[in-house]
């Protein structure tokens, strides 16, 4: 069975991708990935937040460690084996690309229209085959949903102004038109789009009354909301559509694709049951496209969104009423 899809103009030998997260952090790991069947690879986020901090820490140690105190100058010289968080990164990126024969997705995550935005041609440099922007914003009560849009449009031409590589850009199914900002971002240089990010939400501990971090993995329900969005847009956009966020197993994958997703991205079930799921998805999908007679995942793709449904009318508010009337 021919399992290959396209991906952000690159031939991947099937469309199971391990999207963000601390797996992509041991080398170990992500030769399991591989050996699995993994066809590619997203590591984890590089943060705007610590890259800034980062920078400003040393320029503070640097240039300012003299202030008041004349004979302190030079007295804290940076040790020439420091190394910040951005080093550390792009060397796990050189040390993934040269341990793996999959392509690498470098992940830039920020929120703000600063200079963090020009890493990315370092992590060009370094080897990565795309870019994953990853924009995480909660806009305030008076910000209206023009200028949180126009934020993520300018985010990304920043970005597609320091590299050649392709850019794909995660977003969440928090905004008032998903289907207008796709195609903002697709007419500022986007090369495909990621399907949804998962926030993780803190909660409230009632004996302190402190904020706590919560973190919950994905349930494959989750996996609805991207197939609905995906279904809607396939054959309205050209960039590619990647679906993440409760792809559990090849069931997942196989709607996601008949919607039209190019890639499925998963994590919280690898967390779960390791990299060995990928193979196991494999085969089940393989399985299945034997039985309906398909020749390959290509011939799968897009095969039942909103355009091509038996009933198209059913991703739309009808399956809404008929859902509440039934």
């Amino acid at each position: 069975m021919n399992l290959e899809t396209t991906y952000l103009g690159m031939t991947l030998k099937n469309p199971l991708v391990p999207s963000a997260s601390p797996l992509s952090r041991d080398l170990d790991t992500a030769r399991r990935l591989e050996d699995a069947g993994a066809a590619a690879l997203v590591m984890y986020s590089l943060f705007e937040e610590e890259v800034i901090a980062e920078a400003e820490q040393i320029t503070q140690l640097m240039e300012f460690q003299d202030l008041g105190h004349g004979e302190a100058d030079s007295y804290l010289p940076l040790h020439p084996d420091y190394k910040t968080g951005l080093d550390e990164y792009l060397e796990q990126l050189q040390a993934l690309k040269s341990a793996l024969e999959i392509p690498v997705i470098a992940s830039l995550n920020g929120a703000t229209e600063s200079g963090w935005v020009e890493h990315g041609r370092e992590l060009e440099q370094a080897g990565a085959d795309a870019l994953e922007l990853n924009i995480f914003f909660l806009p305030g009560v008076e910000e209206s949903c023009d200028v949180v849009e126009r934020r993520y449009v300018q985010i990304l031409r920043q970005l597609k102004a320091q590299v050649r590589i392709p850019v794909t850009v995660k977003l969440s199914p928090y905004f008032t038109s998903i289907g207008h900002l796709v195609r903002q971002l697709e007419a500022a240089g986007a090369d495909g789009v990621v399907l949804f990010n998962r926030f993780y939400q803190p909660d409230l501990d009632l004996e302190t009354l402190e904020v706590t971090p919560q973190l919950h993995l994905s349930h494959p329900y989750e996996s609805l909301l991207r197939m609905h969005w995906i279904a809607r847009l396939y054959c309205h956009v050209d960039l590619d559509l990647a679906a993440t966020g409760g792809i559990h197993g090849s069931e997942q994958v196989l709607k996601l694709l008949l919607s039209g997703a190019s890639v499925t991205h998963l994590c919280s079930a690898l967390l779960r049951e390791g990299p060995e799921l990928i193979s196991r998805i494999l085969e089940e999908m393989a399985r299945w496209l034997e039985e309906k007679e398909y020749e390959s995942v290509r011939q799968l793709i897009g095969s039942t969104c909103r355009e091509q449904a038996i009933e198209p009318e059913a991703w739309d508010r009808v399956h809404y009423i008929r859902t509440l009337k039934g």
